[in-house]
């Protein structure tokens, strides 16, 4: 697996860096998808990158290649994907709304599912220059200013493991983090339950995957998602989350407080692709 891992890692990289060429020019060229959502010029330049990357000319060791969903690929039918044991799942830019404000907020995902589950994830930030890696039931880690040309070995070797070690004196605050765009009123509701629960309520928002990467690191405590999102917009964070010890799991809709289905985490490529509401903590 460390090849398609390093694939992973060299298609996120080089397509966040064409994501910045675009961010910087002048015309983003935006356009309207059929669910009214944006798309521009760079989530498309991303993702021709990403399958050109992950997909291997045929006749070599890696062919035939993993499949590919992607957010900005065709509409696959549920009846061949539901086949698949092993696939890419990929949000070429996410975070497309703070593309647009120039906020800095957006990203990069590419998980690898296998058996409905991710077991590795790429999320990379171009404008922070944040590069986060997960294996699952391994270990993540967040590498800064990441070369081009930097592997699996290398960020393990050199990378920050995650989560980061509290600084020592700290005021016990249980931060919350929320969506920059989506603040749903069953989001707000359920963060005015944990103030109820808890001294001290710190609530921060931030756009795209990076709520996860958020939880991950230990900047947050928890990561409420009470709206919609698709299954491209978590996949490759969730790794991240899992390498880092944490969880993305099933939040019943409907129900008071803290009220986790039996902490059940999410799953993937199911026939719908919307996910349903989660907590990541």
């Amino acid at each position: 697996m460390r090849i398609f891992y390093d694939l992973a890692i060299k298609a996120a990289i080089i397509s966040g860096k064409r994501i910045l060429e675009i961010y910087d020019s002048p015309d983003f060229e935006i356009e309207k998808k059929a669910d009214d959502s944006p798309l521009t010029k760079a989530d498309k330049a991303a993702h021709n990158i990403i399958v050109e990357t992950l997909s291997p000319p045929p006749g070599l060791p890696l062919s035939p290649s993993i499949p590919i969903l992607s957010e900005e690929g065709r509409s696959i039918p549920y009846s061949e994907r539901s086949q698949w044991k092993t696939f890419w799942l990929v949000d070429p830019l996410d975070g497309t709304k703070e593309f647009i404000k120039k906020n800095g907020e957006f990203t990069v995902n590419i998980a690898l599912i296998e058996n409905n589950k991710p077991i590795f994830g790429v999320v990379y930030a171009p404008v922070l220059d944040e590069l986060y890696v997960g294996i699952v039931g391994q270990e993540s880690w967040l590498i800064k200013n990441p070369d081009q040309e930097v592997n699996l070995d290398q960020i393990m070797d050199t990378g920050t493991s995650l989560p980061l070690t509290p600084s020592p004196g700290l005021p016990l605050t249980y931060t919350i983090v929320a969506s920059r765009s989506h603040l749903s009123p069953e989001t707000q509701s359920y963060i005015d339950t944990l103030r109820t629960k808890h001294d001290k309520v710190e609530l921060t928002s931030i756009g795209s995957s990076l709520k996860l990467c958020m939880v991950a690191k230990g900047e947050a405590d928890e990561y409420p998602r009470l709206g919609p999102t698709m299954e491209w917009d978590t996949a490759a964070a969730h790794a991240v989350v899992n390498g880092a010890g944490k969880g993305v799991y099933l939040k019943e809709r409907g129900r008071p407080g803290d009220q986790e289905t039996g902490r059940v985490e999410l799953t993937y490529n199911k026939e719908n692709l919307l996910n349903p509401y989660f907590i990541v903590k």
